[in-house]
């Protein structure tokens, strides 16, 4: 009837010193009546509504994580024998300081008719074209509760056109097809952080850009959907992509995307199901790298910044620390990070930056061609956020990003930057594949998709 665990998290702790697992990479079994096949098979965080192993709280009816960091649920999983729960560590780093509370009511008897509870996790990275995304298929008699998604973009602008198509009973056609995954999530015109009893989006970085995350749930509680012989539970991939992706060079709301998708399923059915899908292991679990990384914090020496000191600073929001640039006034404060370019293909030119409450106002540019508007680095606490600035296709050679003070937001109490890297992201293949951009030149007339 409930199940509550808690445990540290990734970064490093005085109990944990070199870190821990993150709740993507520990994976959450269960077996009823000696199964040998696990009724319950997902990560701990997405089964818990947290995906791509961050922390977010959730407030809801059958699932809380309070402060992000006390798992509960509460689904009824009935059995008749025996129970067995397991946390499968699939991390190369410990699980530390696992607690754990399993809440259960015996009976005398439950009856025959007495539907099992099942979770089942499955993904596509990236999603594969010309076919809906399945979240669950199987036979038999049920009734289905519950959804967890989770997208990360590998696309400019918005990734959610595309609706929920539901089989019941083994129907050609889908009884039951929606206007949009926003509108699946019981939201509209798009999505953003919110947690209700029933539906909500724990985590959503930024909108648009390539490499955004989302994860939403909703729980069919009051709304089950039932079947007596079988359902296939889907979703579309359509959704607004960037010209440069589009055999047109046009943009607009009706293309088939290639996102990265995962999620699990939740659902009651008396007997085994005939669903096939299976968990892969945690390393397969991470989302494929997208980026060549320039690490900005080899870049300390006096050659690469303007007055005043610059340090390669540890700090828990990267793994790796930042470069930690302290002018004491807008005079002169820059920074500049060099990188080379061997070969010409298109690239997203972003950069990963530190705000905090005494950090500055910066203007980028690369090679001298100022990029986007002023980066206002302001923030009442400290965070991690991407700035992207550019899609292009680089040609092979010397190419120098630059960081120049243009101020500094009100609220502030200083002129600081930290930047944990430069970054030039993958874009789709299609994108080479069509070359809308391939001769255009990127310093005449800069361009960021959004």
């Amino acid at each position: 009837t409930h199940i509550w665990m808690t445990f540290l998290g990734p970064e490093p702790h005085p109990w944990a010193r070199n870190g821990s697992a993150n709740h993507q990479e520990m994976l959450l079994r269960m077996y009823w009546d000696g199964n040998p096949r696990p009724a319950v098979e997902a990560p701990v965080g997405d089964f818990f509504a947290n995906s791509f192993g961050k922390r977010s709280e959730v407030i809801s009816l059958p699932v809380i994580v309070e402060d992000a960091d006390s798992y509960n649920c509460f689904w009824h999983m009935p059995f008749r024998k025996s129970a067995r729960i397991e946390v499968v560590n699939e991390s190369e780093k410990p699980i530390s300081l696992l607690y754990y509370n399993i809440d259960w009511i015996k009976k005398d008897r439950i009856p025959k008719d007495t539907p099992y509870f099942y979770a089942q996790y499955r993904q596509e990275y990236p999603l594969e074209k010309g076919k809906d995304y399945v979240l669950l298929e199987t036979q038999g008699k049920g009734h289905y509760v519950g959804t967890v998604l989770s997208v990360r973009t590998r696309s400019p602008s918005w990734f959610g056109e595309g609706d929920e198509k539901i089989y019941i009973d083994g129907e050609d056609k889908a009884s039951i097809w929606g206007t949009g995954t926003e509108d699946y999530f019981l939201s509209a015109w798009g999505l953003k952080t919110t947690s209700t009893p029933y539906f909500g989006v724990p985590y959503f970085d930024q909108w648009g850009i390539v490499g955004g995350h989302t994860s939403a749930y909703r729980w069919h509680i009051n709304d089950p959907l039932v079947f007596n012989k079988g359902i296939k539970v889907t979703f579309e991939h359509w959704g607004w992509i960037s010209p440069d992706e589009n055999a047109q060079y046009k943009s607009h709301s009706w293309n088939e995307r290639e996102d990265d998708f995962s999620s699990v399923a939740f659902w009651y059915q008396a007997g085994e199901p005939t669903f096939k899908a299976r968990a892969p292991h945690g390393r397969e679990r991470a989302l494929p790298n997208l980026d060549r990384i320039i690490s900005a914090r080899e870049y300390t020496a006096d050659q690469y910044h303007g007055p005043s000191g610059a340090v390669a600073q540890n700090l828990d929001l990267y793994p790796s620390g930042h470069l930690f640039y302290k002018p004491q006034q807008q005079e002169n404060a820059w920074i500049e990070i060099p990188f080379e370019v061997e070969k010409k293909e298109p690239k997203r030119l972003l950069l990963v930056m530190t705000h905090s409450y005494d950090y500055g106002q910066y203007q980028a540019s690369l090679n001298g061609v100022k990029l986007g508007g002023v980066i206002d680095l302001y923030g009442h606490e400290t965070s991690t956020r991407e700035h992207h600035l550019l899609d292009f296709w680089p040609d092979p050679g010397k190419y120098t990003l630059r960081l120049e003070c243009v101020g500094k937001n009100a609220s502030s109490s200083g002129y600081y930057l930290g930047l944990e890297s430069v970054r030039l992201r993958e874009r789709r293949p299609r994108v080479l594949n069509w070359a809308h951009d391939k001769d255009k030149d990127w310093r005449t007339n800069p361009i960021l998709y959004e």
